[in-house]
C-alpha cells in the first residue's frame, strides 16, 4: 500500500484549486449565505476535544440556526441523550466546523470557527419551543464559510424518494442496545415506547 505522508505528494496528485473553489470562502454571512442558513432545518456539529473528535446531528425548524449577525451564529442545544460530546469539547476546545443540508437541494454550506456555550437567560428563553427553553445555546464566531458543490448529492441519490430505505431493513435502537447490553437495556418494549417518549420530550 502507497502511503501519501506529505503536501507536495498530494498536490502532485490533485494539483491546486481552481478559482470557482477559491473565491467562494468568506469571513462573513454573506446574504446568498444567509438564505441557506435559513433554509437549512439540518446541520452537523464537528467538534474536537482530549478524547478526540465528534460529529454530531442537530435539526430543527428551517433556519433554526439563528444569525445574530454577519459574524455570530447561535445554535440552541435541545434535548438529546445527555451525552453532551459535542458540548464537553466546545468547554476544551472552541474549535467548531458545521455542515448545512438543506433537503431537495445540492448544495451544501460550511462554516468553520470557534464557539462558546450560553446559558443567558434571556437568550434561552428567545430559543423557546412550545414552552421548552434549551439549557444552553452555542454561539459561533465565524472563520471560514463557503458552499460546497453538488457532486456528493448527486452521487449519493439523496433525495430521491425512490431511494429511501425500508426502516424495516434496518436494525431498530431497541435491539442495538440489547445486543450491546447482554438485554439489560432496549428491547422491544425501547421501541414500542420511543415515538411517545420522543414526542413529550423533541423540545
Amino acid at each position: 500500500m502507497t502511503v501519501i505522508s506529505t503536501i507536495e505528494q498530494l498536490e502532485a496528485i490533485y494539483g491546486s484549486p481552481n478559482d470557482a473553489s477559491t473565491v467562494k470562502v468568506a469571513d462573513r454571512v454573506t446574504p446568498p449565505y444567509r438564505v441557506l442558513i435559513e433554509k437549512s432545518p439540518f446541520v452537523a456539529l464537528a467538534t474536537c476535544g482530549p478524547e478526540g473528535l465528534d460529529c454530531s446531528p442537530c435539526g430543527g425548524l428551517a433556519g433554526f440556526v439563528r444569525i445574530h449577525d454577519d459574524n455570530t451564529l447561535m445554535m440552541p442545544d435541545r434535548r438529546g441523550n445527555n451525552r453532551v460530546d459535542s458540548l464537553r469539547n466546545i468547554v476544551r476546545d472552541p474549535r467548531v466546523a458545521l455542515l448545512f443540508l438543506i433537503p431537495g437541494a445540492g448544495t451544501t454550506l460550511r462554516i468553520n470557527g470557534h464557539a462558546h456555550l450560553s446559558t443567558d437567560a434571556a437568550l434561552l428563553a428567545s430559543f423557546a419551543m412550545e414552552g421548552k427553553a434549551p439549557r444552553s445555546v452555542i454561539v459561533m464566531t465565524i472563520e471560514q464559510l463557503y458552499f460546497q458543490c453538488a457532486r456528493a448529492i448527486v452521487r449519493s441519490d439523496l433525495w430521491n424518494p425512490d431511494k429511501r430505505v425500508d426502516p424495516r431493513t434496518l436494525p431498530t435502537p431497541g435491539v442495538i442496545l440489547a445486543s450491546m447490553s447482554d438485554n439489560r437495556v432496549g428491547g422491544e418494549k425501547y421501541d414500542r415506547e420511543w415515538p411517545e417518549r420522543a414526542r413529550k420530550t423533541l423540545w
